[in-house]
């Protein structure tokens, strides 16, 4: 456990606490009136105050609705031309429980703002395997959150140009990924993208053509 003032001097610009929060109103998030201690040691702390982000999160909005991917792509919108940061345009998860329901508590997560060099291109069970004990994927709704409040803060970009894993799935069982603010060719429009990467199921079949 370290104490909150503590882990601020440590962290630097890598925390997200209450005092950060309330710098970034259009999060609109309802903060505690009690906040606990940061459940990470000191020394872990200074270990991973360059490539960690300390970042507290609030299961609601300062008007008691749940605070979800859906309630921040409201918030934040899928078009770049009329604001940023904003949520790539997607639709087809707006009814999935990962991005409808909260699925967090009110806590301190400590999440990488970069990608491991040692997971890339790699499938999710993979990395797995290569896990600390105490490591595991972030939910979708942390990733996204910690994106918004971090660029907001900062006014720069965690995993810009890539996808991380998540812990979640849609309701088949697909693996959600997200990230990639930035096409790098420039084909697709900015924003937060959310994706699934789809299994091979028996709907899955070649339907050959003769030549």
């Amino acid at each position: 456990m370290t104490e909150i003032e503590k882990a601020r001097k440590i962290m630097g610009k890598n925390i997200i606490g209450p005092e950060e929060l309330k710098a970034v109103p259009r999060l609109a998030v309802q903060i505690p009136a009690s906040v606990s201690l940061v459940p990470y040691d000191a020394n872990l702390l200074k270990r991973l105050s360059e490539s960690h982000l300390l970042i507290f999160f609030t299961r609601e909005h300062a008007d008691g609705s749940p605070l979800t991917i859906m309630s921040l792509r409201s918030r934040f919108g899928i078009d770049p031309e009329a604001s940023e940061p904003c949520f790539y345009n997607q639709d087809w998860y707006i009814r999935e429980d990962f991005a409808t329901k909260a699925m967090l508590k009110n806590r301190w997560y400590l999440i990488r703002k970069d990608v491991d060099p040692k997971s890339r291109a790699k499938l999710p069970e993979d990395i797995k395997k290569s896990f600390s004990l105490n490591e595991k994927f972030p939910s979708a709704i942390l990733t996204a959150y910690a994106f918004f409040a971090y660029h907001l803060l900062t006014g720069k970009k965690i995993w810009e140009d890539d996808f991380v894993w998540t812990s979640d799935a849609d309701h088949n069982g697909d693996r959600i990924y997200v990230g990639r603010y930035k096409d790098l060719e420039g084909v697709n429009k900015n924003g937060f993208n959310i994706h699934r990467h789809l299994r091979i199921r028996k709907m899955y079949g070649a339907a050959p053509l003769l030549q």
